[in-house]
């Protein structure tokens, strides 16, 4: 997955905070080596390597479980959020090497290749691939299902108050000793902010017990190309990176949910996005983006009201 990741624990004894770190680490690497589509020897890059598929393939029950959910997202989002999204995110990997924008030969091959007809799951937890070419890519909630295993994993060794966090990606359960819950500080665009003159861009610190929060935007992965920003994050619907400055922070209770609903909202931008996210049980986020010049900030509903603006030292999430 590419990022570094913190466990920290509260247990009675240094011995038994080790075994469920170690144990939650070890978790993190094989998940990883499941869901990454960095490793060509993942399970997923091995799936897609297969396409098309000649009969229903089987797989493992985390890849499974995972692209259940993912094909969930899909048609819950009606595209904003896609598994089969992986041949555009090759084009704009290579985009942000080479400076250069995909052609529309390419994005229209990749179109080709991606959407709902090129992949289906089937009975006996096997999956076909449809069309060649076509790839897989579950970066958009994979981190957080990792997450969510390793405190699974953490529990299962006796620890109830832990925190996993993934270079931003953050879950809790517990809270830590004489405290009110997991104080998270949050910078909501991912770049040092602190002396904007502008509350929306000032870090901002969240308080969690058993609930996970990410930060998700153009900031964290992005390429300027003739004179417009595209976010590493792509609309699987037009192929296209992301436009425009913006951040969402979303807390949710799980991981994987948090991961994909950030995922979802940065393609579906703050107007369409604060919709979602009203109908999205137990879910919140706050959104942050330049419009004319200006900064807005728009929160939904349900936004914690355990907030607040700081430059004080606290666990820190918002990927540069």
């Amino acid at each position: 997955m590419g990022v570094a990741w913190t466990v920290t624990v509260f247990a009675e004894t240094l011995p038994n905070a080790e075994k469920a770190i170690t144990a939650a680490l070890d978790e993190v690497s094989r998940i990883e080596n499941v869901l990454s589509d960095y490793q060509p020897m993942s399970e997923l890059c091995q799936l897609s390597a297969s396409a098309p598929t000649p009969f229903p393939k089987q797989v493992s029950p985390d890849l499974w479980e995972v692209l259940i959910q993912a094909v969930a997202w899909r048609d819950r989002s009606k595209g904003a959020f896609d598994p089969t999204v992986g041949v555009f995110t090759d084009l704009w990997r290579n985009a942000r090497q080479t400076r250069h924008m995909p052609s529309v030969k390419q994005l229209a091959a990749a179109q080709n290749a991606s959407g709902p007809e090129t992949f289906r799951l089937e009975d006996a937890q096997k999956v076909s691939l449809l069309k060649p070419d076509m790839r897989l890519d579950l970066g958009g909630i994979g981190m957080g299902f990792a997450i969510d295993r390793a405190l699974k994993i953490v529990q299962e060794n006796d620890i109830s108050v832990a925190m996993v966090d993934a270079s931003g990606d953050i879950g809790v359960i517990g809270r830590p000793p004489d405290s009110d819950g997991w104080r998270i500080e949050i910078d909501a665009l991912g770049r040092k902010t602190e002396k904007k003159k502008c509350e929306g861009l000032h870090p901002f610190v969240i308080t969690l017990e058993d609930a996970s929060v990410t930060t998700s935007g153009d900031a964290f992965q992005a390429i300027e190309i003739e004179g417009i920003r595209y976010s590493h994050i792509v609309d699987p619907r037009t192929g296209l990176g992301v436009v425009g400055s913006t951040g969402v922070t979303v807390i949710a209770p799980d991981a994987t949910t948090a991961d994909a609903l950030a995922t979802t909202l940065s393609v579906l931008g703050p107007q369409a996005g604060y919709e979602f996210v009203e109908q999205t049980a137990d879910c919140s986020a706050r959104f942050v983006w330049y419009e004319a010049g200006e900064i807005r900030v728009r929160t939904s509903s349900q936004w914690t009201s355990q907030t607040s603006y700081s430059s004080q030292s606290k666990i820190k999430t918002g990927r540069e």
